[in-house]
């Protein structure tokens, strides 16, 4: 019988897990370099620069492929996962935050009885730029080799 404990010391967990949170951490100061304004939601919050969700399947891919070998079958399906996150990142996800970008224009414009429909915006970053997804991939892929031949 296996102790499910187990997952706090399995490489591939661990690995993905800190290069989600590097990409996260990352996420601040390349926000303020751009806005000119720190946020400290970007912590937690998704979308924009890099991608934490690429950067965590991305590390997940190559730390299973350095583990248990690029022509395995669980490297295979974690190749395809990563490509699906991706593909969604810039796709339906990215749409998502266009269209909340429209929408919230609406709200600011539109008036109903001298008040807003809403005060609360849509979240709009939501998706990613191809640029920030290959962001996710070169975070991912560094943390990856950080986190396997030095750390460990």
């Amino acid at each position: 019988m296996h102790n499910i404990l187990d997952v706090f010391s399995n490489p591939v967990v661990l690995c993905s897990l800190f290069a989600w949170i590097t990409a996260q951490v990352l996420k601040v100061p390349l926000y303020y370099r751009v806005e000119h304004k720190l946020n400290w939601k970007r912590l937690i919050g998704a979308g924009g620069m890099p991608s934490s969700h690429t950067a965590m399947v991305i590390a997940l891919m190559l730390s299973v492929g350095f583990t248990k070998g690029f022509d395995t079958a669980v490297f295979g399906v974690c190749m395809v996962l990563s490509l699906i996150v991706m593909y969604d990142a810039i796709g339906v996800r990215r749409e998502t935050g266009t269209q909340a970008t429209v929408i919230n224009r609406i709200l600011k414009d539109v008036l109903i009885n001298g008040r807003r429909i809403s005060d609360d915006d849509l979240k709009e970053l939501i998706g990613h730029t191809p640029f920030e997804v290959i962001g996710g991939v070169l975070v991912g892929s560094i943390t990856t080799v950080i986190y396997l031949f030095v750390i460990l």
